[in-house]
């Protein structure tokens, strides 16, 4: 079956475990947060004995896992064992253990599958196998639209009190980092002692958590939020940096949208034209889009 992460946290707090999980997704806290309401659920169900594989390179043993799955549990009857897939790709021997497993699952084996790196081309026949026999489940990055919402039910859970106000304070803090809005709301419960907060009282409370760095504010600028890139600088000032110090990568980069503008009023390849210029292709989008305004 395939779950959202809380769905994921949700049934392991109230359902034994199936024979295997993957985890994986942008979104590291969710991730995070679903693989320990696992080992959570693991310790409950008295698994004490854990093994941990990092597959993070090519020359992984793979064999070894196999050899893990097929070997008794020297502590307990029960094991979890947990793979840690930084890119998201066992390639054709890794995807063929864990198929075997899934086909056929141990008895005495919850098999805990994390990858960090995850899009549609990363499903295959192993992941399908996955989600047959246990829980697939993507951690997404939360949409701006979605995460008023996150917010709002990660205070509720904490026992904090929030209007909408203090909510939107929080969103525009963080920046959609959920990793410092949840330390912040993990303050904010001891903090706030029981009172409800506005803005004002959100403001007083929260450390400005946003993720202020000078190419965040090179590509607030480039999708057109002069709010946004303001309201970075004037992090990036608070954290003891000093504008002028910042000017020549801002420069650089006016020149170059400058550039692109001139190569594609002549109708000029604008992919070749990026990679010229050094342009990767993961920062690509920004310049287009204000290539549009």
């Amino acid at each position: 079956m395939e779950l959202k992460p809380e769905q994921l946290v949700a049934q392991a707090a109230s359902q034994t475990l199936k024979p295997a999980y993957l985890i994986a997704g942008p979104e590291t806290l969710r991730v995070l947060e679903a693989a320990d309401a696992v080992r959570s659920r693991a310790r409950a169900d008295g698994i004490t004995e854990r093994e941990v594989f990092d597959a993070d390179g090519r020359d992984f043993d793979w064999n070894a896992l196999e050899r893990a799955f097929q070997s008794p549990g020297l502590f307990s009857s029960m094991r979890l064992i947990e793979l840690r897939l930084p890119s998201g790709k066992p390639g054709k021997e890794g995807a063929q253990v864990v198929a075997d497993f899934c086909a056929d699952p141990p008895g005495d084996v919850v098999l805990l599958i994390t990858a960090g790196d995850w899009s549609k081309s990363h499903q295959g026949k192993w992941s399908d196998a996955v989600a047959k026999v246990g829980v697939l489940s993507v951690a997404w990055a939360i949409k701006p639209h979605e995460l008023l919402d996150w917010i709002e039910r990660r205070l509720r859970e904490k026992g904090v009190r929030a209007d909408a106000s203090a909510v939107q304070e929080l969103a525009e803090r963080v920046e959609g980092n959920l990793l410092a809005a949840a330390q912040e709301i993990d303050k904010l419960a001891l903090l706030a002692d029981g009172r409800a907060l506005d803005a004002a009282g959100m403001r007083d409370l929260v450390a400005d958590a946003a993720r202020y760095d000078v190419f965040g504010l090179i590509e607030a600028a480039l999708a057109g939020r002069p709010a946004q890139a303001g309201r970075m600088l004037r992090g990036l000032r608070a954290e003891g940096e000093q504008v002028a110090a910042l000017m020549p990568m801002i420069v650089r980069e006016l020149l170059r949208t400058a550039s692109l503008a001139r190569a594609q009023a002549r109708g000029a390849n604008l992919a070749a034209e990026m990679k010229s210029q050094g342009i990767w292709e993961s920062r690509q989008a920004p310049f287009r889009r204000a290539l549009q305004r």
